[in-house]
């Protein structure tokens, strides 16, 4: 790098501040080769990653403040990370808060996605300033224990997020089908069905071996699909616009109980979406941007800034149309006037609902079947469309998150078909195995087990963005100020805590002192993981006196390179 290594070590501590604060914490120095400098031909073959050939940005000198031709150049990563705000476990939680607390939650939702908003900011900051995902970052500043748990938690709320996104494309076909394949021909041909389905969404995952410009357009299509689909039925339902306006503004839920507050915990749980950090982080690097230019940076930081605002907005229109339509139509609905209802219009579901006087209670699945049921087979098949583009696009895009995070946590230098079987395999595989025990009725019920699973995942994305956002030696003149550090925190301490009392509610509803007991035994081992990553982000949030002198050596696998990202603009003998 032209630089010796205590020169390096010098302008380490000079960054990372004062003797016993967080330059104690980051005063160790590797000796491995820096990731910045290109693998030799002799040591091993070239490694082809998804970004080899980036997306250049059109120069504007006309528009120096706003270029809407730059912005369609930084358009696309945006749109993607916003897919899992529209996934099967999203489009599911919204029907079940129409149907529980009508309009009176929208709200919860509204805050939901500005909270999603200002964290995605941080991952897509982190990426654009120092070149790496947050995988990588993870790899390179964790040691080597903490950093594979890490990983593994990671994969589970990957392969919780993939068990949604097939379960719900499943069921989409299913209704499509009017049940003509897999629920009610029997286990032979439901295991054909949902071993196929399955399989089917594991070859889809293919199309991440063509342009990204190209993947991106197609993505946007599907979005396009979810608006048109679930925008009929807005326009079929017709919902009250003062409710809707009401619920969205005034953040106060009358006559609420627990079943509303446990709704509204699900809403955050099921908006916010650990393996959405790692991918927003890691889809920004397909830009062009020069790092050694501030100004670029900062351009591209604004750019990515604005397009996730869009996205996001579109995603949250989309959600709006759900929650909308099933509490105009379903709101305090028991099953009798659903069965009755159905039986009128001959539906072939009709016994789905018992003639009873319990309150509706509806998923991806039921919804579709009573949309069809009140307003004619057209609503449930354009339902079961916009559940299959919700599916399908959110599957592809847990298939660049288990790329990220598989490669940037194990450091894999394989081929990139090998790599796209090996990570897609492990996620896929549960999938299969419940696709073998469980018809499709039952899998739609797998909903609420799931959204705990990716709850108890949130502290390992959310920490991990938050510790290395605020870290000087990583992001130089970008780290985030005093405001994001704590308002970061607080976020973070809340949504975690919310999170946390879903899954508390979800064990208590089962009933059984056996699952009691191991639970409390995993919470102890869970909170003193979550503590300890909680520690180091608290020392990169300026608590230095937690650094605890050279014990803060534990925590941090400190990397010189990272501390050259932030002054690659300054120093010319680091490789561009």
């Amino acid at each position: 790098m032209g630089t010796s290594d205590m020169e390096r070590k010098t302008s380490y501590e000079d960054v990372s501040g004062e003797p016993g604060g967080l330059g104690g914490v980051l005063s160790t120095i590797s000796s491995s080769r820096s990731p910045l400098q290109p693998p030799e031909a002799e040591d091993e073959e070239p490694f082809s990653t998804y970004f080899d050939s980036k997306i250049p940005i059109p120069e504007d000198e006309t528009h120096s403040c706003f270029s809407f031709r730059k912005l369609w150049a930084f358009t696309g990563p945006g749109f993607l990370m916003s897919i899992a705000y529209l996934d099967p476990g999203n489009i599911e939680s919204d029907l079940q808060s129409g149907a529980v607390a009508g309009f009176k939650l929208l709200w919860v939702l509204l805050l939901a996605t500005i909270i999603g908003l200002l964290l995605q900011r941080l991952a897509a900051r982190l990426g654009v300033v120092t070149g790496l995902h947050l995988a990588e970052v993870c790899h390179r500043q964790y040691h080597k224990v903490p950093r594979i748990i890490l990983w593994l938690m990671v994969e589970l709320a990957i392969i919780g997020s993939d068990m949604q996104e097939v379960i719900g494309s499943a069921i989409a076909i299913n209704l499509l089908s009017v049940g003509k394949t897999g629920l009610g021909l029997g286990w032979d041909w439901d295991f054909v069905w949902d071993w196929g389905w399955a399989l089917l969404t594991l070859v889809t995952k293919g199309l991440f071996l063509t342009g990204l410009r190209k993947l991106e357009a197609f993505f946007g299509l599907l979005i396009t699909i979810m608006a048109l689909t679930f925008g009929y039925e807005y326009i079929t339902v017709k919902p009250n616009q003062q409710k809707l306006l009401q619920g969205l503004f005034i953040p106060y839920c009358q006559d609420c109980g627990t079943a509303q507050l446990e709704q509204a915990v699900g809403i955050v749980g099921a908006v916010i979406m650990p393996h959405n950090m790692y991918l927003h982080s890691a889809l920004v690097k397909s830009r062009q941007v020069n790092r050694a230019d501030k100004r670029e940076v900062r351009e591209a930081n604004k750019y990515f800034f604005i397009e996730s605002c869009i996205a996001l907005f579109v995603s949250f229109i989309i959600n709006i149309f759900v929650v909308t339509v099933f509490a105009e139509a379903f709101f305090d609905k028991t099953n009798a006037n659903v069965s009755q209802v159905c039986a009128n219009s001959s539906s072939p579901h009709s016994s789905l609902f018992p003639n009873n006087t319990d309150a509706l209670e509806v998923d991806i699945y039921k919804g579709g079947v009573v949309l069809g049921c009140y307003f004619g087979p057209a609503a449930l098949y354009i339902w079961a469309i916009g559940i299959l583009a919700a599916g399908q696009s959110s599957t592809m895009t847990g298939t660049y998150s288990g790329q990220f995070v598989m490669e940037g946590f194990l450091n894999l230098r394989w081929s990139r078909f090998a790599r796209v079987l090996l990570t897609r395999s492990i996620a896929i595989t549960p999938t299969l195995f419940v696709a073998i025990f469980q018809d499709v009725e039952h899998l739609t019920g797998m909903n609420d087990f799931l959204n705990v699973l990716m709850s108890l995942q949130l502290p390992f994305a959310l920490i991990p963005v938050l510790t290395f956002t605020s870290l000087p030696s990583v992001m130089h003149d970008f780290a985030n100020g005093l405001f994001w550090r704590v308002a970061g925190g607080l976020l973070i301490l809340l949504i975690c805590s919310i999170n946390m009392y879903f899954v508390v509610a979800y064990v208590m509803a089962l009933h059984s002192l056996a699952l009691y007991i191991g639970a409390a035994l995993l919470s102890l081992v869970y909170l003193a993981f979550v503590a300890y990553l909680s520690w180091l982000c608290l020392v990169a949030l300026g608590a230095s006196f937690l650094a605890c002198g050279s014990t803060g050596r534990l925590g941090f696998a400190a990397r010189p390179e990272l501390f050259l990202l932030g002054h690659v603009g300054s120093d010319p003998s680091v490789p561009r």
